[in-house]
């Protein structure tokens, strides 16, 4: 960075932050604006509890080293909690990711949901890894149909000061969501007993969409920290997504400093 850039970033980052009517506390924090073209949204549902997930949760934590950067795709791993029931209960899981790729299969038709799947887009990617990249670069030769700004403040023991605005010309829910990378567990029953399983970019606070009103929606948040934590692993998504499936736009921003 240049002399006089970083004064610059934080007048711009103030003058953002007066627009969106961020809180001042948030303004001097770190913050992303989502470009003119689509950013993927890929999207991982799996388990703990499901022998056939580890090579999925490897997959998907190579892909920036496969050069799907940032800008090119959000990334998240929703931990679903169906198979709990045989054995080990996987300590990321939620209802919510169950029934939210349950409303995924049925905009695609489909009656059965399975671990490892992988949607892109919010629609299913079958035979991957075939074709992932492929499909993610589709939609960045896409124009984005919302506009996305994140804002962070400093990660302390009181929470993550987070706002999210969204603005689109078409009807629309905004999404925002804390993931975690660098997660490992040591899993000592089921299917993968004995395993240390690593994960990347697991899900671990998912907001209630809010619906985009007269073209817009607001999240400004305190979010609390998963428990031993690291602020450098935690980051925000955020994704725009019509009632049919189609994600509008997709943006993430890893805490400040991370």
């Amino acid at each position: 960075m240049r002399p006089g850039d970083a004064v610059k970033h934080l007048i711009l980052s103030l003058a953002a932050a007066a627009a969106l009517n961020i809180p001042p506390a948030l303004a001097a924090g770190c913050s992303a604006q989502s470009p003119a073209y689509r950013i993927a949204l890929l999207e991982l549902y799996t388990s703990e509890g499901c022998s056939s997930c580890p090579p999925a949760d490897q997959y998907v934590s190579g892909l920036r080293g496969e050069g799907v950067a940032a800008q090119q795709a959000v990334l998240l791993s929703e931990h679903v909690d169906y198979w709990n029931y045989i054995g080990w209960k996987d300590p990321f899981s939620s209802k919510t990711f169950t029934e939210r790729q349950r409303w995924l299969s049925d905009l695609a038709g489909s009656r059965t949901i399975y671990t490892p799947e992988i949607f892109v887009g919010g629609k299913e990617q079958r035979g991957w890894p075939r074709g992932v990249v492929d499909t993610v670069k589709r939609i960045n030769g896409l124009a984005a149909q919302a506009d996305i700004a994140i804002t962070l403040g400093a990660a302390a023991a009181g929470g993550l000061p987070v706002a999210v605005t969204a603005k689109s010309g078409r009807e629309g829910k905004l999404f925002v969501a804390l993931v975690e990378n660098g997660v490992a567990s040591q899993v000592r029953a089921g299917e993968n007993r004995g395993r240390l399983l690593r994960h990347d970019f697991v899900v671990r606070e998912w907001l209630a969409p809010v619906p985009l009103s007269s073209g817009g929606a607001v999240v400004s948040r305190t979010l609390p920290l998963p428990a031993g934590a690291v602020a450098g692993r935690l980051g925000i998504a955020a994704f725009v997504q019509t009632d049919k499936g189609e994600v509008l736009q997709a943006l993430a921003l890893p805490v400040c400093g991370g």
